[in-house]
């Protein structure tokens, strides 16, 4: 009996693309690699901005794999491509700045015992006993941004807490939901997988009727309560 899988999506393939190309920079960055050290410094400089204000930068992030011609996996068309490509840049620029001045790994493969999503690193900001409202917020802000730019900017913001407090994240996994969050009704699937992920490193002991994932996600969809 011989089994199919169903071909990679065009998330999946960012998201793994995005790590592809994350993990030599990072484990370069930790042995001190001049080289390495160097690329971070370039694209640390993006972080938050818009991939067209910086053509210097379009070399390292590389989407030739994305329009490569494989057996039962299509190239993206051409609209495809622009967004994986802004996705990329806002996912690469930020883990450079998550990553500037760290001893440690800031990408951090996502797994179920150890949630590395953007949800589940936020939480981590706050005490385990409750909530911290203006980290919340920011998270809820973030969720409401209206394009990618803004997004990014948003999340600038995040990321400079999370770097402060050592706390990982899983960039494949974020490259892949902004790819996601540009498309027609993309943002609010993102919103609500933010908001469970915000639940998931939690033991299911610890969380209250009034703290449920659905509470949180429902947060992030609103885009008037918190916004501002």
């Amino acid at each position: 009996m011989t089994t199919t899988t169903a071909p990679p999506t065009a998330r999946s393939r960012i998201a793994e693309l995005a790590a592809a190309q994350i993990t030599p920079w990072q484990e370069g960055y930790l042995r001190d690699s001049p080289k390495d050290v160097a690329v971070l410094a370039r694209l640390r400089r993006g972080a938050g901005r818009d991939a067209a204000d910086l053509p210097d930068l379009w070399e390292l992030v590389d989407t030739s794999p994305l329009q490569a011609r494989l057996e039962g996996v299509r190239p993206l068309g051409e609209e495809e491509l622009v967004r994986a490509e802004d996705a990329l840049h806002a996912a690469l620029t930020l883990w450079a700045l998550h990553q500037q001045s760290r001893g440690a790994r800031m990408h951090r493969p996502h797994t179920y015992k150890q949630p590395a999503g953007l949800g589940a690193a936020v939480r981590r900001l706050m005490p385990p006993d409750g909530i911290d409202e203006p980290v919340r917020k920011r998270l809820v802000r973030a969720g409401t941004a209206p394009d990618l730019t803004s997004l990014s900017q948003r999340l600038r913001d995040l990321i400079v807490l999370l770097r402060r407090a050592d706390i990982p994240l899983d960039y494949g996994l974020l490259a892949g939901q902004l790819y996601s969050w540009q498309w027609p009704g993309g943002a609010d699937t993102i919103r609500r997988e933010w908001g469970r992920s915000f639940h998931s490193w939690q033991e299911p002991a610890a969380q209250t009727p009034s703290q449920s994932p659905d509470d949180t996600a429902a947060s992030l969809d609103d885009s008037h309560k918190d916004a501002s």
